[in-house]
């Protein structure tokens, strides 16, 4: 056999390679919650980390391995490639990825009532991803539910590609294979929600054919605001910076732009878009690594508190400074509070953006300012003690 693996990670050697996957009993097995899959799909854990192994033929293997390093490289949000396993007695081989923490399937979001809207959300994910592959040049060929995974981000979702099989990379995505992908899509994601309402896991009352046509008004919507070119007159150059900050705003970056001017007008074209201009902005703050979304939320309580600052001190007070006083006195103070079992429930920024939410529902109530300390302390007791521990959902 041989085993591919980076120096990061197990190398594997105690599992039970002679055996097919699905034979295998071994104490390192676990049931991890995950997508249908058309191929043996087992997990295994290491200390704190789990793998997910994937049983398929060697060729399809090692292009997979190959792709999904690719996209890694160009921080597209997919799973970490790890490694394959081959024999040289069979053509079968074993891609083995990192189990991505916190992530959940589309059927165990069905089973939860707690997310208001969640077709919306799982539409408005699915299309964000499919458009961040299109920017780069990425065909996926098999777009499903099942072959994305979910993270919770400050109410919304954000999307992970799983399966990296059929997925091809090329310079630029031709229009016709955009819409030979968005078809695939829309397909899968109808029967995957048929499917659902079947097994009696999703309200009778959704269409899942209203939601398939939505993905396909939506990806077409947001693939317009991304790539359209825009004329200006030539004293109006200012519209370049807010058409800038609304690309921003949908949380994407421009890292350039064509411009070119006729001597009446000037015209300019996004090129090179990339997801995650808050996460950016936060990370360079803080150090945080947190979801798009969530960042948006951390970086607006970092304004108010950065504005607070100022107010006491009757002087503006610098990005740097706010941000870095705000990372020791308010976030890092109250996640250090919430106990270490608690923690597995859900990722830290998504506590600490469901902590604003409840602390202004708190004040709300009572008619008054509620300190952090006090919101957080009704917040673990009434809302997070009692939710599943999803940093590594079990079957």
């Amino acid at each position: 056999m041989t085993i591919l693996t980076p120096g990061s990670h197990p190398d594997f050697l105690d599992l039970p390679w002679g055996e097919p996957l699905i034979d295998w009993d071994h104490p390192r097995l676990v049931s991890m919650a995950h997508g249908i899959s058309r191929h043996v799909v087992r997990f295994v854990r290491y200390s704190e980390r789990v793998y997910a192994l994937k049983e398929t033929e060697d060729r399809v293997a090692r292009s997979e391995l190959d792709m999904l390093r690719v996209l890694n490289e160009e921080h597209l949000p997919v799973v970490r490639p790890v490694g394959v396993v081959t024999s040289s007695d069979t053509s079968v081989a074993i891609l083995i990825t990192r189990y991505l923490d916190y992530s959940l399937p589309y059927w165990y979001l069905f089973g939860r009532d707690e997310v208001h809207g969640l077709a919306d959300h799982l539409t408005n994910a699915g299309v964000a991803l499919l458009v961040r592959l299109h920017l780069d040049g990425v065909f996926w060929g098999d777009c499903s539910l099942s072959n994305i995974l979910f993270r919770r981000d400050a109410g919304a979702l954000m999307a992970y590609l799983v399966d990296a099989e059929t997925t091809e990379r090329h310079k630029a995505i031709s229009d016709g294979m955009r819409s030979y992908d968005i078809d695939i899509a829309v397909e899968n994601i109808i029967g995957g929600l048929l499917n659902l309402q079947q097994e009696g896991r999703v309200s009778p009352d959704l269409d899942p054919f209203e939601v398939g046509d939505q993905f396909r008004e939506r990806y077409q919507n947001l693939w317009e605001e991304l790539t359209r070119s825009d004329s200006f007159a030539l004293d109006e150059r200012w519209r370049i910076n807010k058409r800038i900050e609304y690309i921003n705003d949908l949380g994407f970056d421009v890292e350039e732009l064509s411009i070119s001017a006729d001597g009446t007008e000037l015209r300019i074209t996004p090129i090179v878009l990339e997801e995650g201009h808050h996460s950016r902005e936060l990370r360079r703050r803080t150090g945080l690594d947190v979801q798009e979304n969530q960042a948006r939320r951390l970086l607006s309580d970092i304004r108010s508190f950065q504005a607070w600052l100022g107010g006491q001190d009757s002087r503006p007070v610098p990005e740097a400074v706010g941000a870095a006083r705000w990372l020791a006195e308010v976030y890092e103070p109250l996640m250090v509070s919430v106990p270490a079992q608690l923690r597995e429930r859900l990722e830290e920024a998504e506590i600490f953006h469901n902590l604003l939410e409840h602390r202004y529902l708190l004040a709300e109530s009572l008619g008054r300012e509620v300190p952090n300390e006090e919101a957080l302390a009704d917040y673990l007791e009434k809302n997070l003690q009692s939710r599943p521990a999803e940093r590594q959902l079990r079957e």
